[in-house]
């Protein structure tokens, strides 16, 4: 039968570069693999010839020797024309051939053989010391305490190294086996069809070690969980969401490695009178009509509920926005604090005396009021 010509083997053309003959195979070897097709005398027939185009096509020195003389060049080079391919280096490496296809035949690997492809463990040797887990813990705190800073004592649970075995996982007087499966190699070797690859151990789980005799206090985990109590000092100035790593308080690292961290994540409640943004504190205090329009001295209850004076000019208007500096949030780590800004609210009077109402009608008539429309935006509508 007549050998097909090797570019139209994998569908591509003389001028296909080596990433597009790669991809070509990649496509017809996921296609027709024997494990996928088992019984499929076609499937492994074409199989076969794809890999042998493959085989040359992918070759730096056998490629243009196939461009210029075809099949006969080969037969000096152990290939033989009319003779089964010899898969020298098209199966050398399947890691450099289908390891950067991200799902693609990795999966089928996965599906295969229930492990991963090649003998390379992707993480950490389990037998190593690791690092512990970092712990997230949500703490509730005042809008005066996220200002001024406060302590607060919290209650978690994290894992420690166990008391009773020390961090082994075995019972006392026990100790680690060589694992029986893997040979304390931690990886065993599996062949399905034509494909061999290696495996974490599942019997160790990659440690090459087993325990006979668990401690009863960990069940061989070498850990134990503990509750912890603590006081944490809140500085003055943080904000919602806030976050504080507290090193060291996570959970325990196996095999004695070092413990994770504890996050503390601050969630500040509302205040009924004062806003916050940035280091800058707002809050409204109502005035008369008197004070705002001949000016006036008058004492406001600051967030920490001290007394704060207040000068208010004559002819404030109403939605003014007054400053006392200094007197806002601190910054955190230093004695600089923003500023309070107080929004004020003139009050018209719903209920007048006589007295009063006299008065008024008085300065009405002294007045040179206008009704004349005057100009306005839509943004100072929204105020």
């Amino acid at each position: 039968m007549a050998k097909r010509d090797y570019y139209e083997v994998l569908g591509v053309e003389k001028s296909a570069s080596k990433d597009d003959i790669k991809k070509a195979y990649r496509k017809l070897a996921i296609k027709w693999h024997p494990d996928r097709n088992p019984g499929n005398k076609e499937a492994e027939e074409k199989f076969r010839e794809a890999t042998e185009a493959y085989e040359v096509l992918s070759d730096d020195k056998k490629r243009p020797i196939y461009d210029q003389y075809g099949f006969a060049g080969l037969e000096g080079m152990g290939q033989e024309g009319g003779g089964g391919a010899q898969y020298s280096h098209a199966f050398h490496d399947f890691s450099d051939l289908f390891g950067d296809m991200g799902g693609g035949f990795g999966d089928i690997f996965e599906n295969l053989f229930g492990g991963s492809m090649g003998g390379s463990s992707r993480g950490r040797n389990p037998s190593e010391p690791g690092q512990g887990a970092s712990l997230r813990y949500d703490l509730d705190i005042t809008f005066k305490d996220a200002v001024y800073g406060t302590k607060a004592d919290i209650k978690f649970q994290h894992s420690e190294t166990c008391e009773t075995c020390h961090g082994t996982g075995c019972a006392p007087g026990a100790s680690r086996k060589t694992c029986p499966s893997c040979g304390g190699a931690g990886q065993v070797r599996r062949s399905a069809g034509f494909f061999a690859v290696q495996q974490t151990c599942p019997q160790c789980g990659g440690t090459g070690t087993i325990i006979d005799h668990p401690c009863a206090a960990c069940r061989g985990t070498g850990l134990e969980t503990k509750s912890k109590r603590m006081t944490l000092t809140i500085p003055a100035g943080v904000d919602d969401g806030k976050r504080i790593a507290i090193p060291h308080q996570g959970d325990a690292g196996p095999n004695g490695g070092p413990a994770g961290d504890l996050i503390v994540v601050l969630h500040v409640q509302s205040h009924p009178y004062f806003e916050r943004d940035g280091q800058d504190l707002y809050c409204a205090v109502p005035v008369t009509m008197a004070q705002a329009a001949l000016g006036a001295a008058i004492n406001i209850t600051a967030l920490d509920e001290s007394k704060i004076e207040l000068k208010i000019p004559a002819g404030t208007t109403h939605g003014k926005l007054l400053r006392i500096k200094g007197e806002g949030v601190p910054f955190t780590g230093s004695t600089r604090k923003g500023d309070l800004y107080i929004k004020i609210l003139v009050q018209v009077p719903q209920h007048l005396s006589s007295q009063q109402k006299a008065l008024l009608e008085q300065y009405a008539k002294l007045e040179n009021a206008t009704t004349s429309p005057q100009p306005v935006s839509l943004e100072s509508l929204s105020r």
